[in-house]
């Protein structure tokens, strides 16, 4: 016991000579003992130890985006953000599948990646049970209980669950391919379009199938491919209901319904 009041006594003297070096001690004393520190939000009541701590959460209540992008405008609350942000403009990708070589700007993009090789698949539909690699497919795949597609393009009849979706697609339109392939000079409107033509010249094909042992070179033929042993059709027709695992099934049924023929000439004869 004397040897605490000693080691006490030493950090009030410390106190008289240097406030600063004393909150740093109750802040690692914090940490220790699991005290909360004493800086509060007054909006939440969260509690802080430190100040800068709660100086970058106030902005999740004032809505403050003061870290803006040179580039393209974007702003962002934390500065770690804008950092990441600027990869975009860069190119920069440093996070690498040591499987089958894709990159990633994110390490949780690559992290979510790798199930597709793991074949774990962590995140289950509450609907009918099915289970997915990431949680934007699966949220995806809920779609087609619900049906709700909010993002509808202005110059087609294309519709999307996620309004980033609608912007990727939009570039098809504005003829935006800024990704060029170094074997063939074929450029394309995305990155990852992009890494998945070259494994055509490579030949790698690192997406397989953990039930029937079939490799891909892209992750949505994969996926579409594994409809056939899930049993998964969730593309529905609108004027009969009948369901189909791939969408281009599914148009060449629709035809059925509207007396569309495919190919015909317009010419008058």
């Amino acid at each position: 016991m004397r040897g605490t009041e000693e080691q006490t006594d030493s950090v009030e003297i410390h106190e008289d000579g240097n406030a600063t070096v004393l909150q740093n001690f109750k802040q690692k004393q914090s940490r220790i003992t699991g005290v909360k520190g004493s800086f509060d939000c007054t909006k939440c009541g969260k509690s802080f130890i430190q100040k800068g701590n709660l100086t970058v959460h106030m902005k999740s209540h004032t809505g403050e985006k003061p870290f803006t992008c040179t580039q393209c405008g974007n702003s962002y609350k934390h500065k770690a953000k804008l950092k990441t942000h600027m990869r975009v403009h860069t190119g920069e990708r440093p996070y690498t599948c040591t499987q089958c070589g894709k990159t990633f700007v994110h390490k949780e993009n690559l992290n979510e990646h790798m199930r597709i090789h793991t074949g774990e698949k962590p995140f289950t539909c509450t609907q009918c049970g099915k289970s997915f690699t990431a949680r934007s497919v699966l949220r995806s795949h809920q779609v087609s209980h619900t049906g709700v597609k909010s993002f509808s393009c202005d110059q087609c009849d294309k519709t999307y669950v996620y309004e980033w979706s609608l912007k990727q697609h939009l570039k098809v339109h504005a003829g935006v391919k800024p990704h060029v392939c170094s074997f063939c000079g074929k450029s394309f409107t995305v990155l990852s379009t992009l890494q998945e033509h070259q494994s055509i010249h490579t030949g790698v094909r690192p997406y397989m199938c953990f039930d029937c042992g079939k490799t891909f070179i892209t992750s949505s033929n994969l996926k579409t491919h594994q409809r056939i042993h899930t049993g998964d059709k969730p593309y529905k027709c609108s004027h009969c209901g009948k369901t189909f695992a791939q969408s281009p099934a599914l148009r060449k049924h629709e035809r059925i319904h509207t007396g569309e023929k495919r190919n015909q000439c317009s010419t008058d004869s």
